[in-house]
């Protein structure tokens, strides 16, 4: 029974006891743990901090580099636009050379088959008159062999010329 009613002596001594653990322990403990929970409390909100600045700076540099993407993406349908716009001018000057090339090329031809034409006209026409001279030729000294075939001849012209 002496544990559940215990003597004045007995609470004296662990009361003091106690209180001198007390003391001790506020004295050379509780400001060294608190001291060092007041630090890792700060150092906690600070990570904490840091890791919310690091979030908005993610954040940030997330929205940033989609905008550069969007600048980008936007740029380069600008540059794929003026390309294909380059492209169809080459290509129709191109198309536009070659008509003109083809149109200067089959005047020339015609000019040379005019030419060639001209040329083969006149040597047949040559040709004919010499071909006719010749037979007029050969026709006037069969008729101019016998003498009064060439005054039958040049009476017939006198006729025919009126003065």
């Amino acid at each position: 029974m002496e544990l559940v009613t215990p003597e004045i002596g007995l609470v004296f001594w662990t009361t003091l006891s106690f209180l001198i653990l007390l003391f001790l322990l506020g004295k050379f403990a509780w400001k060294p743990i608190l001291g060092a929970i007041n630090e890792r409390e700060i150092n906690i909100e600070n990570a904490l901090m840091r890791a919310e600045a690091a979030k908005e700076e993610m954040a940030r540099l997330t929205s940033e580099n989609e905008s550069l993407l969007r600048d980008a993406r936007a740029e380069r349908d600008i540059i794929l636009q003026e390309a294909r716009k380059l492209k169809d001018k080459i290509v129709g000057e191109a198309k536009e050379a070659a008509q003109e090339e083809g149109a200067k090329m089959i005047e020339k031809a015609r000019i040379e088959i005019n030419m060639q034409k001209a040329l083969a006209i006149a040597d047949v026409k040559n040709q004919v008159a010499s071909l006719s001279l010749e037979i007029a030729e050969k026709v006037l000294r069969k008729q101019f062999e016998d003498a009064s075939k060439q005054d039958a001849l040049v009476t017939e012209l006198l006729k025919e010329v009126k003065l």
